[in-house]
């Protein structure tokens, strides 16, 4: 069959994919092989292909694929997360604009019923989007953290976390999100510098009619629930107005002014007013000094009842503190207003302000959980690519705090925790946490001793637990390690590496380590590999607010998978940002062509039994022993950067090594003439060769190395590129190697010297080489003389003590070549160039003798590394005399 003229992937990706997946490629069972295990972050099921997601998924199918060229027993588990919040949203969203409900409207019941048909229409795309990237998942074992047995599970380990004491109840100071309506976790909100602010307010004394005391406050709709003035107790200020009262502006509250060292006598005015329901620094105030807890803002961060401020009830915090300033100034009590640039916290999720509340929430205890997840990572046990990482994780693991698992939706598992109706709403003196509501009232029977209670007599939590709360058990609930842990779970546990981003280091990678030693007693993954962030030209986080954020399937319909593949990870250093440029996938894709164009080179040539000469033999052979000799070269430094994770290294290693090495320099080498065959050994070479590139390359580029594979041969049914065996380093000829090179030096100076002095490409010109032991021994290695007459292009080559007239030099290694021009030759030139020439062997000699006078340098580095500098030396100096001789011979002394 004709091939055509450029390589079209959209003709092939689904073709290959279709076939890898039928053909049971991607499934996994355990046997006697040795696992290797990766579990997909798994997205949300809210989610669609971004930037993000390309780098993480092409990252995780390279390795895979590559644990499956090298016979182990490669299981990758996708699946998805049901991202609470998110969805909750988006449900929402729906029900309002296609159903015309609202969430008020219905039952948890109903809205859960239309959540699973949301989620069954619209989520879990990103899924069927990755197999447009190639990405080889085990689909049979797909995951979901809403799956019935996947929320068993996370029903199971809060009861057992409950019944350990490492999960408690409590009233607590909580980061609460009034758009999305629920408390979010330290981690999910995100702080940064905003222009603000300070209204500097005056409190009277209670009892006088000018006397006061001034605070300042970003938040003056909150002065409604304060229940106290503090000041430091070294401040000689305000040392007489301890224990007095001043009187909250508007509703004349009066509060009592006291002593806290906490006051920094610095800052605004040194009175601090205290708001215990609104401020965490507050709230432990107000616990020292017994102080009352008003609660004046609602859950949807509006002012409620409490603030005992009519005009201000039911108004937007934001809105209340807009009227404030014209309300302060009319009552007499607004000082000044001063602008400043303060920290504020916004949800990460909605990128709401978000409002510090008090709030009976469940919490996990984590200073024993984190323990044994500390020690494993600074112990190496779990080994991070980059390392550098380990410093972040330790900060954070050596400074936890309790975690917030429960979160005010209804998207989610629900907490199973059931409290007697009878006690009212956050009144509960009796909890009842087990696995099921008939387990609960068991209990319920057992602790009040009243056996006639009924299931109608408790009420469950109406929270849910927070998605990363479900997310954490990840490693070990697709293998069904809870309820099967004799099961599969013992074959592919710990998993054998995390690719992940740095960004969820302590949402999601810490916590899954902290899981994995409760639940299992070992490490849930081998390593973590963290990917960067991906950028643009700006250096600017991807975004679609920025508009910055190229259409991830497009990217794949102009350049196909394998070119976006190439794209990100020709510029993916392991932990480093990319900055990405369409021109990445463009380079990808020209290399497929580059690939495309060499294979229809070779397969168009005639072939004959034999090579046309006894030189073409001889130049054939050499040329494929060197390819071969060069490639165990780039396999062993495949071996070694895969094995830290530098994928980046690995790909471009290869890279250069097919298109410059493979392309460019081996297939002329052994190009017939025009209208002339190839023999038949040194094509059967060329294929065999061909084909090891294609697999060694097929982890990156998938596609179209299997197009490949199969267009070189017939191949037989399942002797496909994705299950073949990864080529072996073997030991290489470094001396064959380094010939070949010093020939490859000698044609591309004299191509130089065409191009310097306007000589067509196929004019055939003369080459002299000076005599010498190196010049004897270099052109005595078969078919190598034959390899520089026929890419130079020389009519001749010959080794003389003799210099040829009317001739133009270089300097190749150690000797000296002449080439025969037939021009007159520019003596002044000539002179120049030799002279440049000259100072610089001299600087680099100067540099190499340096190091060499250095005896830390000599006695410390390694012998190889020293010998390596001192041929350098012998080397420079051998240059130095030819070029000195060279300059005498044109009259310089």
């Amino acid at each position: 069959m004709e091939l055509s003229t450029r390589y079209n992937p959209s003709e092939t990706e689904s073709r290959w994919y279709e076939h890898w997946e039928t053909s049971g490629y991607f499934h996994s069972t355990p046997d006697d092989r040795e696992p290797f295990t990766i579990v997909i972050p798994p997205p949300n099921v809210t989610g669609v292909l971004h930037m993000g997601h390309m780098l993480n998924n092409t990252i995780q199918d390279i390795l895979i694929r590559k644990a499956r060229l090298d016979g182990k027993n490669a299981c990758w588990v996708p699946g998805t997360d049901h991202a609470s919040i998110a969805t909750e949203a988006k449900v929402v969203r729906w029900l309002r604009e296609e159903k015309k409900l609202r969430k008020a409207d219905i039952t948890r019941e109903q809205f859960m019923e239309f959540a699973y048909q949301w989620k069954d229409k619209y989520g879990g795309i990103i899924l069927k989007q990755l197999r447009r990237l190639g990405a080889s998942c085990d689909w049979d074992r797909t995951a979901f953290t809403m799956d019935p047995g996947y929320y068993e599970d996370c029903i199971r380990t809060f009861v057992d976390l409950y019944q350990k004491d490492k999960l408690y109840r409590g009233l607590r100071m909580v980061n609460w999100d009034p758009e999305a309506r629920t408390v979010l976790s330290n981690e999910e909100v995100l702080y940064n510098e905003e222009q603000a602010q300070l209204f500097h307010i005056k409190y009277l004394l209670e009892g006088s009619g000018s006397e006061g005391i001034v605070i300042a406050t970003q938040r003056p709709e909150t002065i409604f629930a304060d229940t106290a003035v503090a000041v430091n107790p070294k401040d000689k200020r305000y040392q007489k107005l301890v224990g007095k009262k001043v009187l909250i502006p508007l509703i004349n509250r009066a509060i009592p002014v006291i002593a806290d060292d906490y006051v920094d006598v610095e800052f605004g005015t040194g009175a601090l007013k205290i708001t215990p329901a609104h401020d965490p620094n507050d709230y432990e105030i107000g616990l020292r000094h017994q102080l009352e807890v008003i609660d004046t803002i609602d859950d949807e961060g509006r002012l409620n009842e409490n603030c005992a401020f009519k005009p201000l009830v039911g108004l937007d915090r934001f809105d209340a503190r807009k009227r404030m300033k014209a309300l302060l100034e009319e009552s007499g009590n607004l000082v000044k207003l001063e602008d400043y640039v303060t920290k504020i916290g916004r949800s990460e999720r909605t990128n709401s302000v978000v409002e510090p509340k008090l709030s009976l929430q469940w919490f996990v205890r984590m200073s024993d959980l984190g323990a044994p997840a500390l020690k494993a990572v600074l112990d190496r046990e779990i080994q991070f690519y980059p390392d550098s990482f380990q410093n972040l994780y330790r900060n954070w693991m050596e400074n936890l705090r309790d975690w917030c698992i429960s979160r005010q939706l209804w998207w989610g598992q629900r907490i199973p925790a059931w409290y007697l109706k009878s006690e009212g709403f956050n009144k509960e003196t009796h909890v009842f946490v087990a696995e099921t509501a008939e387990k609960a009232l068991a209990q319920a029977q057992q602790q009040t001793g009243n056996a006639t209670l009924t299931l109608d007599d408790l009420r469950q939590d109406e929270d849910v637990l927070d998605t990363w709360a479900s997310s954490w058990l990840w490693p070990i609930s697709v293998f069904d390690g809870f309820r099967k842990p004799d099961g599969e779970i013992q074959y592919y546990y710990p998993t054998s590496v995390l690719v992940t981003g740095w960004d969820i280091i302590f949402f999601w990678v810490a916590r899954m380590i902290m899981a994995g030693y409760e639940y299992k007693g070992a490490r849930p993954f081998q390593a973590v590999y963290f990917t960067g962030m991906v950028r643009d030209q700006k250096r600017r986080k991807m975004s679609k607010s920025l508009g910055n954020s190229p259409d991830a399937l497009k990217l794949i319909d102009d350049f196909g998978a394998d070119g976006v593949r190439y794209g990100l990870m020709s510029s993916a250093a392991a932990g480093n940002d990319i900055l990405f440029d369409d021109k990445l996938c463009e380079n990808g894709r020209n290399f497929c062509n580059k690939l495309w164009n060499a294979l229809r080179l070779v397969k168009g040539w005639p072939v004959g039994e034999q090579a046309e000469t006894e030189a073409d033999a001889r130049k054939n052979a050499l040329a494929v022993h060197w390819m071969r000799e060069k490639f165990n070269v780039v396999l062993e430094d495949i071996e070694a950067n895969m094995r830290v994770f530098r994928l980046s290294d690995a790909l471009l290693g290869l890279y250069g090594f097919i298109w410059d090495d493979f392309c460019s320099w081996y297939l002329e080498m052994i190009k017939p003439g025009f209208e002339k065959p190839i023999d038949r050994a040194t094509l059967e070479a060329t294929l065999d060769l061909f084909a090891d590139l294609m697999v060694a390359l097929h982890p990156f580029m998938p596609f179209i190395t299997e197009e490949i594979w199969h267009q070189l041969r017939e191949r037989a049914a399942g002797d496909d590129c994705m299950v073949q065996q990864y080529p072996k380093a073997g030991k290489a000829d470094q001396k064959l190697i380094a010939q070949v090179e010093a020939a490859k030096d000698v044609i591309g100076k004299v191509r130089d010297l065409r191009n310097q002095n306007q000589i067509k490409p196929k004019e055939p010109l003369p080459l002299t080489v000076q005599q010498s032991a190196s010049a004897e021994a270099l052109f005595g290695l078969a078919g190598l003389r034959e390899m520089v007459v026929k890419l130079a292009v020389l009519s001749e080559l010959s080794i003389s003590e003799d210099e040829p007239a009317n001739s133009k030099s270089f300097i190749s290694g150690t000797d000296k070549f002449y080439v025969e021009i037939n021009q007159e030759i520019d003596v002044a030139a000539e002179r120049a160039k030799l002279l440049e020439e000259l100072a610089y062997q001299e600087g680099f000699l100067k540099s190499v003798q340096a190091k060499l006078a250095n005896e830390r340098f000599v006695n410390g580095a390694p012998p190889q590394v020293v010998e390596n500098e001192r041929k350098k030396e012998a080397d420079a100096l051998a240059r130095i005399q030819i070029l000195k001789e060279s300059l005498k011979n044109l009259g310089d002394v």
